[in-house]
């Protein structure tokens, strides 16, 4: 019988089998526009716009940034693209997660091994570096769910991690329109970049 079609046709013209992707079919420009289209808390949150995963994944960069002042570029690089698979598997709530089971998993990591690879990363991130941002993601989860998406904070105590005090000082979520959070991905992304070459010129 025919095989089902697993490649997803990427606005840069890639296309992207998801059964077997491999970093050549990896763009930097499909990953940020296709995170700041998709809605984290399945579009459930205050604003006129959808809070998008891209505004997450900075998010998320930032406060790895404030966890561990001093950290390396390229790990702050991982933190913004820790959720990158979602450009083209989307966003889904940890409850459809538990229930579709291990199968989610071994699909974003074989995303995520060939993303990082894209842009110089190992395939499988230092386990103290996957702590980091997880703490990273589970404060920022915390932020998101009392800032827009309606929960109290006794409630989002239970299910997520509150920042320490002081961490998330100015820290105001407001969704902003797709076109401008794709910019400031690209942008940060660019900024690490920078910072990398630094690091890799000669006498460094």
């Amino acid at each position: 019988m025919k095989q089902p079609r697993a490649w997803q046709r990427m606005l840069s013209g890639r296309r992207l089998d998801l059964l077997d992707p491999t970093p050549m079919d990896i763009e930097l420009q499909d990953i940020a526009h296709g995170l700041a289209f998709v809605a984290r808390w399945n579009g459930q949150t205050l604003g006129d716009w959808p809070y998008s995963v891209a505004e997450h994944s900075l998010l998320v960069e930032t406060l790895v940034a404030r966890l561990a002042p001093g950290i390396e570029p390229r790990w702050r690089l991982a933190a913004l693209l820790h959720d990158a698979p979602e450009y083209v598997i989307g966003d889904m709530i940890s409850p459809v997660k538990t229930a579709i089971g291990p199968g989610y998993g071994a699909l974003d990591g074989r995303l995520s091994a060939a993303i990082h690879l894209r842009f110089g990363l190992p395939a499988q991130l230092p386990a103290r570096v996957k702590t980091l941002i997880k703490r990273a993601d589970r404060i920022s989860a915390w932020l998101e769910a009392t800032q827009i998406a309606g929960f109290s904070d006794a409630e989002a105590n239970r299910l997520f991690t509150p920042p320490p005090a002081g961490l998330a000082t100015n820290v105001i979520i407001d969704p902003a329109p797709p076109i401008t959070v794709r910019e400031r991905f690209v942008d940060r992304y660019n900024a690490l970049e920078t910072a990398l070459d630094g690091q890799r010129r000669p006498g460094r």
